[in-house]
């Protein structure tokens, strides 16, 4: 069981949550108006690790099929043989309940919301078989931390976490199109949608940079509604903003090899620092 167990953390990339995690984060200390309450921030993680475990879990169960016919993906534990698909369902439902439980712990409205955050998340992986921006589904999915931050804080649903969450929804259209460019042949022989398969890997790139910069902009409008944040967010903005550009520059047409730097080092990056340089506002105001 510890075997199958470890599996299937390291099929869904746990340390992966950390793309999320610090919007939820920092959305939490926007709510709260500097630190907040130590049991809630804890809360607050646990949903996001559930949460996500839980849809990791139901993509990889959905798409056993498909990753076993694509390269790259068919040593994942189902289509590997690693794990069976019984002990899947079983780790998606109790990551499942472990989410609707923390969301429970934080507050009534978190509870009531925690089921439709659960169909948003998991609807997410059946998308590419029927709309070629699954991208924005995705987007909306990652968005729900931030969104999901602040009505733990503060039990409702503000213009202001919406507007960090419409960030998150480009920050993760862009960078999901850039990580499907690896998959464009595949998913074009298997009838499966996304704007790479679409509009062709030039112009998905340039919808990714556009993407990107549509975050930039929103993230500085936030400014306009958030007095307590000032020089150190905008450094931090400034600082992100730069990351991207670097990140497309990895990235062309005829050479796709750096995608993965660009998605897994570059996006880390990006989330976790401008969360520490939002506490960092908050901390030396």
């Amino acid at each position: 069981m510890l075997a199958k167990l470890s599996a299937i953390f390291t099929d869904i990339k746990i340390q992966h949550t950390v793309f999320a995690l610090p919007f939820a984060v920092m959305s939490a200390f926007i709510a709260a108006g500097g630190l907040p309450e130590t049991e809630k921030l804890a809360w607050i993680v646990v949903c996001m690790v559930g949460a996500r475990s839980a849809a990791m879990a139901f993509n990889r169960i959905i798409d056993a099929r498909f990753d076993a016919k694509n390269p790259r993906t068919q040593g994942r534990a189902l289509p590997s043989g690693r794990v069976d698909e019984s002990s899947y369902w079983l780790f998606l439902i109790a990551f499942s309940l472990v989410f609707i439980f923390s969301a429970g712990m934080l507050n009534q409205l978190a509870l009531y919301l925690s089921p439709l955050a659960l169909i948003i998340i998991f609807f997410y992986s059946l998308t590419k078989r029927f709309t070629v921006y699954s991208h924005f589904w995705l987007g909306l999915a990652i968005s729900i931390a931030p969104v999901g931050a602040w009505v733990a804080i503060r039990e409702e649903i503000s213009f202001v976490s919406l507007l960090l969450g419409t960030a998150v929804v480009f920050w993760l259209v862009g960078f999901d199109i850039l990580y499907s460019c690896m998959d464009v042949e595949f998913d074009r022989e298997n009838n499966l949608k996304s704007i790479p398969q679409k509009f062709g890997i030039e112009n998905a790139l340039r919808i990714a940079f556009v993407s990107h910069g549509l975050m930039i902009l929103f993230l500085v409008v936030l400014l306009q509604f958030v007095d307590e944040l000032g020089i150190l967010y905008s450094v931090g903005v400034i600082i992100v903003a730069g990351l991207l550009i670097y990140e497309h520059s990895l990235v062309r047409p005829g050479d796709l090899s750096k995608i993965n730097i660009a998605f897994f080092n570059m996006n880390g990056i990006i989330s976790i620092g401008l969360m520490f340089f939002v506490i960092a506002d908050y901390v030396w105001m």
